[in-house]
């Protein structure tokens, strides 16, 4: 059983993955909720739901408690006792004056294991910062990498987030396991910071090893060419040449280059891309986009259409990969959601559950999880506000 204690994004989507492998997750919020279930617009339905919060809270269960109150903490205290993970995103040092630091909880129950998510770590000279995604986007150098050359440029979702929950879902995974052969809990920590960094790939090496600091190069590859959107007749496409086989392929269905040793290699192309790309457009605006996506796939060259998110949803393929999960929500009735990424077997649900179910309402199982607990309503003070 997982304790989710965090809000907004990167815990949830933590916990939303555990849950999606079949974890029971018990969302603790404060008596106003999560601040996500505020964040709009829109907001959908008479209640005012938020699409956000319906983004990453499905297969959870919603407990509301005011842990500044001693019946707050008391709950907390007995769900602790019977959970297997915590996972918190709260500044660094705050659980601690709740009354639930390290040690603490340790005392509690050994085999927690603890997954502690922040803006930018839990030590160093700026540990004490909030964290929030387009920040961590900015400080963390991704937006420099982003966009047009000269206009830093945040990724269209929060990434920062998605990485900082990915990882510590990772993480939490990998000290389940450990814990079968000691019996104890670890403490697993992520942060905005160091997933961003830890995202940087062949950008980071071009710093760190060849000493080049890479700056936004807009829709194309820094270190391949052809890779990128290029505009056709009535809309852009992608291609990506990421070899020479596939380069003189790309050559033959648009007759250009076939044979010309000044672009024979990627590096040569690389060092000659703007050339290239007007090539290239110059013959791609002679047709639809259509038309060069059936004759680039019938010749093997990697391209794709840019499409918009209705599109993806509309979509037979995105379908087919059981990336739209179908949930009965009690105000909104049956809504569809972005499913989970995984898939196991032949299962055709996404993830590892048959049946998905709905981002709760707040508080939506205070009674269920207090019976569950032993717990009177008393003993819970769900309604302290803090």
């Amino acid at each position: 059983m997982v304790v989710d204690l965090s809000r907004a994004l990167a815990g949830p989507q933590a916990t939303m993955m555990l849950a999606d492998l079949g974890a029971r997750v018990i969302k603790v919020e404060s008596p106003d909720g999560d601040d996500s279930r505020h964040w709009g617009p829109p907001f959908v339905g008479d209640d005012g739901i938020s699409t956000y919060f319906l983004s990453c809270n499905r297969n959870k269960e919603s407990v509301t408690a005011n842990l500044k109150s001693e019946e707050g903490r008391s709950f907390l205290t007995a769900l602790l006792q019977v959970a297997d993970v915590l996972v918190e995103n709260f500044r660094p040092g705050v659980l601690e004056r709740l009354g639930f630091g390290e040690q603490r909880l340790r005392e509690l129950n050994p085999r927690l294991v603890i997954c502690s998510l922040t803006g930018f770590g839990h030590d160093g000279p700026e540990w004490q910062r909030a964290g929030y995604d387009q920040i961590a986007q900015g400080e963390a150098g991704l937006m420099s990498l982003t966009g047009p050359a000269g206009e830093p440029t945040k990724v269209g979702v929060p990434i920062g987030d998605l990485l900082a929950g990915m990882n510590g879902a990772y993480g939490i995974v990998a000290a389940l396991f450990e814990r079968e052969r000691t019996g104890r809990g670890r403490v697993v920590r992520a942060s905005l910071l160091s997933s961003i960094v830890g995202a940087h790939a062949f950008q980071g090496t071009r710093y760190t090893v060849a000493g080049q600091v890479p700056t936004g190069e807009g829709n194309h590859h820094p270190s391949i060419a052809p890779y990128g959107i290029f505009r056709t007749a009535d809309a852009p496409i992608q291609i990506a040449c990421g070899n020479d086989a596939i380069w003189r392929r790309l050559c033959q269905v648009m007759d250009l280059f076939v044979e010309d040793p000044r672009f024979a290699s990627n590096q040569l192309r690389v060092q000659h891309r703007d050339r290239v790309t007007a090539a290239l457009e110059t013959v791609l605006r002679g047709a639809p986009a259509d038309h060069w996506l059936k004759l680039l796939e019938h010749a093997g060259v990697p391209a794709g259409r840019v499409r918009t998110l209705d599109e993806v949803y509309a979509w037979d393929q995105t379908r087919s990969q059981g990336l739209l999960v179908e949930v009965d929500h009690p105000t909104l009735g049956p809504v569809e959601l972005p499913g989970p990424a995984l898939r196991f077997d032949d299962n055709p649900y996404a993830g590892a559950r048959e049946h998905h179910t709905h981002p709760p309402l707040l508080g939506e199982h205070d009674d269920s999880v207090r019976a569950w607990l032993g717990l009177t309503s008393a003993a819970l003070g769900t309604g302290d506000k803090a």
